[in-house]
């Protein structure tokens, strides 16, 4: 079994125990839930390579039904048709803007806020390019399970300029794009968004 096969096993493992915390009907079983809870967390911290304590604060007592955490980037084209691109402070590596769904935006409204805030760029939303899910893509491993949305927009107005929390900001041609965060992007989702824009595939990509 592959290591991604595995690390989803235990991503599974712990969103059954959280359910369980849920809906447990007595302590008996509250306590066993909460056992087999914290040995995912466990094996999550060793598989993703992260510190336990990160992943016991992320992954706060549970009140709710456990879902995805949803990530939402916006892909860009210039005129020449290179792609925005965005520098991450966290690992000095390039994705396409985005971030984390913000509650009370829809979608569409989170991908233009982030685009401006990361570039300076104000945009339009055309339309939605690929809904991915990151297990079925060879992302590191990662302990969150994650859908991410990805849409294509294009700039009205604005000037570049790049937020504080992002170390620089440009355009690339899709043969020669900079050293990838792979947590975020993957060159063969780079080169599949550019693809459907180029050939205006109005279809909509899905796992």
């Amino acid at each position: 079994m592959k290591d991604s096969d595995q690390l989803n096993l235990v991503k599974r493992i712990q969103a059954l125990s959280d359910t369980g915390l849920v809906y447990a009907q007595n302590g008996y079983d509250r306590e066993r839930y909460e056992e087999l809870r914290q040995i995912s967390l466990k094996l999550l911290a060793t598989m993703a390579d992260r510190p336990l304590s990160v992943l016991q604060d992320f992954y706060m007592p549970v009140i709710d039904y456990p879902t995805p955490k949803v990530d939402v980037r916006g892909f860009v084209l210039n005129e020449t048709k290179d792609v925005l691109m965005v520098k991450e402070s966290e690992d000095n590596k390039w994705t396409i803007p985005g971030g984390w769904a913000d509650v009370g935006y829809s979608p569409s409204e989170v991908v233009v806020k982030e685009i401006e805030e990361e570039t300076g760029f104000k945009t339009n939303v055309v339309r939605l390019l690929a809904v991915y899910d990151k297990k079925c893509h060879p992302h590191p491993p990662q302990p969150y399970y994650i859908y991410k949305l990805n849409f294509f927009c294009t700039i009205y107005g604005g000037e570049l300029k790049p937020s504080f929390d992002i170390k620089d900001v440009g355009f690339f041609p899709i043969d020669q794009l900079p050293e990838l965060s792979e947590d975020r992007i993957l060159e063969s989702q780079l080169r599949q968004l550019h693809k459907m824009v180029m050939d205006d595939d109005n279809s909509v990509y899905f796992d």
